[in-house]
């Protein structure tokens, strides 16, 4: 195990912006090309699940070392200032810092640590950006690849024991982003969103943890007899995404379990008004399937999401 800076900048009043990677391979090198997994986290600074599943595969690999036969590199927080802050942004710049992917070593100092990230992780194999959820939704553990990187992401998204994989378009795999800078360089990059913001799930990187060894034994870069058991996820390949949002603003009051299976109809819960101490409306679910997104944080302004479930097979209503 080694401990190296990536990137470092001065910052006012003495202080300095360090990211920093750790790096697993095996004592001894081998004569042939060695596979490479690299693993990030903390690209926005609310989102701290990452963190937990990089350490928990760090404390793995710690225990278990002579079953490395491949390079391991982790990138616990890439946004540590905005961490440190427990701010999504990059602070002082306000800006996302995974929409401002490929970035140069000229630009303003986000695009320089965006830059100095994708140079030192490109030519590994594979790339896995853990991201959580913000405050206000609860996602369950999922996989998001574009569309046009599919091809060769969606059978490394079936080992990594997810429940869900959802193959879209959305903001996450833009252009701008890591995942979509990463896979044009030429390595396969997963984009994991789970859990939520500010918080840990234990229970979901326990599982994510189980899908990375499972996926690394795949791949070659560990090398155990030890048999990761893995679920198999449901696929926005054989189904539809629908949204639920909030028709009037009040208090949203669940009356479902996250990732619960349900039916076409069946209730989500209320939004109330605890001033008056009656019921605005009752959700529903719009079709039969999974709930994978509920909403977290109970004040509902009209339009806010409330969830998203995956219909197998189904038509929109």
């Amino acid at each position: 195990m080694k401990t190296s800076e990536i990137f470092s900048s001065d910052l006012p009043v003495g202080e300095k912006l360090s990211i920093r990677r750790t790096r697993f391979e095996p004592a001894s090198k081998r004569a042939k090309k060695l596979k490479r997994i690299s693993i990030v986290s903390g690209i926005h600074g609310d989102e701290l699940e990452g963190q937990l599943v990089i350490y928990l595969l760090a404390d793995w690999l710690n225990k278990n070392s002579e079953k490395i036969i491949g390079i391991v590199d982790i990138y616990p927080s890439v946004n540590s200032l905005g961490v440190d802050t427990i701010t999504r942004g990059f602070p002082l710049y306000e800006v996302d810092l995974n929409r401002t992917f490929p970035g140069s070593p000229n630009e303003f100092l986000p695009g320089q640590v965006v830059y100095a990230l994708s140079q030192d992780i490109k030519g590994s194999d594979v790339a896995i950006d853990i991201h959580s959820s913000n405050i206000f939704l609860r996602e369950i553990p999922q996989i998001r690849i574009n569309k046009e990187f599919s091809k060769s992401t969606l059978p490394l998204a079936k080992q990594l024991n997810c429940d869900f994989i959802w193959i879209h378009d959305a903001v996450t795999v833009l252009e701008s982003t890591f995942s979509h800078t990463l896979n044009s360089m030429g390595t396969k990059t997963l984009v994991v969103e789970m859990g939520v913001g500010m918080r840990l799930t234990k229970e979901y990187g326990h599982q994510l943890l189980l899908g990375i060894l499972n996926l690394m034994k795949k791949e070659g870069i560990i090398e155990c007899k030890d048999d990761f058991i893995t679920r198999e996820a449901f696929s926005s390949e054989v189904g539809e995404v629908f949204y639920l949002n909030a028709p009037k603003s009040g208090l949203f009051v669940p009356s479902l379990d996250h990732c619960a299976i349900i039916q076409k109809d069946q209730k989500i819960g209320d939004i109330v008004d605890p001033l008056t101490g009656t019921i605005y409306c009752e959700l529903k679910s719009p079709a039969e399937g999974i709930l994978f997104t509920l909403r977290e944080y109970p004040v509902v302004y009209e339009g806010s999401l409330i969830a998203r479930i995956f219909g197998e097979n189904s038509e929109k209503n």
